[in-house]
């Protein structure tokens, strides 16, 4: 167990878990200027990073390979619909069902692995992926309708690591996220221009303070990222799938308890369900990992 991975992982899901308190303070701002400046600055913070850590090399190789750059557009437009959602989510006062999606996102990636990758499920598997499904029935039923923001955030996600496991080592986390704030700057500045011609932008109306938030905004997206990515260089997946939970408990807490969203009873059956689900699922990494760990020693 590297003490410093573990560090990297509970900074880079930390920093998560207390997005939706950032957000707010950004008030009056809204989801698409929120959004637009983090593209932009994130894009202007990575170029930093590349030109402190002199990695414009390596980044210009990837740039001459046509098919990593353009599957990393394809991961721009899933990561931007998943960081529009959020912000949306966070500031129309819906933190608790993005955390939802958040739970649910392990889930969704085992079933993304059977849809798309064709892999297959042993029985455990399917039961942690029938309770989830069942989960979200009973929000949808209970809530009157399907529980969208969750959804969209945990399969936009989802669909991101797979595409972001493709490209493998290819692609270090600092240059992957400059090719795709490059490729989403464009939209990002047309955002600004359409919110700066209706309702205004607010950066550098509402006093240093406000605008210090908005400037920080890109450091803030690429930060975790790098976290993320060094902790996972330094820790067994097993430690990171159970790290990967302190984000969406410290939204929940965050949504529940500090800005006291409603939790109706069939809100927290269907988390209560979500919950088994991922105790069903984690149990089944374990006895993976434990199986993998005999057959080396064996061999060994």
């Amino acid at each position: 167990m590297s003490k410093a991975g573990l560090g990297y992982a509970i900074g880079a899901y930390g920093l998560w878990g207390i997005l939706p308190i950032y957000f707010l303070a950004l008030a009056p701002a809204g989801p698409f200027e929120v959004v637009g400046w983090r593209i932009v600055l994130s894009l202007v913070f990575c170029a930093l990073l590349l030109a402190v850590t002199r990695a414009w090399r390596p980044f210009g190789v990837l740039l001459r390979d046509r098919r990593v750059v353009l599957i990393m557009g394809l991961a721009g437009v899933l990561i931007y619909i998943n960081w529009q959602t959020y912000v949306y989510a966070t500031l129309s006062g819906q933190v608790v069902e993005a955390a939802l999606g958040y739970f649910i996102n392990p889930i969704v990636t085992v079933f993304l692995g059977v849809i798309v990758l064709r892999e297959r499920l042993n029985v455990t598997q399917w039961v942690a992926v029938g309770i989830s499904i069942a989960a979200v029935l009973v929000l949808a039923i209970g809530h009157g309708e399907v529980p969208w923001i969750a959804l969209l955030l945990a399969f936009s996600f989802g669909f991101y690591g797979l595409i972001k496991k493709r490209v493998g080592p290819r692609v270090d986390a600092v240059s992957g996220l400059t090719l795709e704030t490059a490729w989403l700057t464009p939209v990002a500045v047309i955002q600004l221009i359409v919110v700066g011609a209706t309702a205004g932008l607010t950066m550098g109306a509402y006093g240093t303070w406000h605008t210090v938030l908005l400037l920080v905004s890109g450091a803030l997206t690429a930060v975790p990222l790098l976290f993320f990515a060094a902790a996972s260089r330094r820790l067994p997946l097993t430690t990171m799938g159970f790290i990967q939970y302190f984000a969406p408990f410290i939204q929940f807490v965050v949504g529940v308890f500090v800005l006291h969203e409603p939790m109706p009873p069939e809100r927290w059956i269907g988390f209560a369900l979500v919950w088994v689900a991922l105790v069903v699922l984690t149990f089944d990494l374990l006895r993976g990992a434990r199986a993998a760990r005999r057959q080396v020693a064996q061999l060994t």
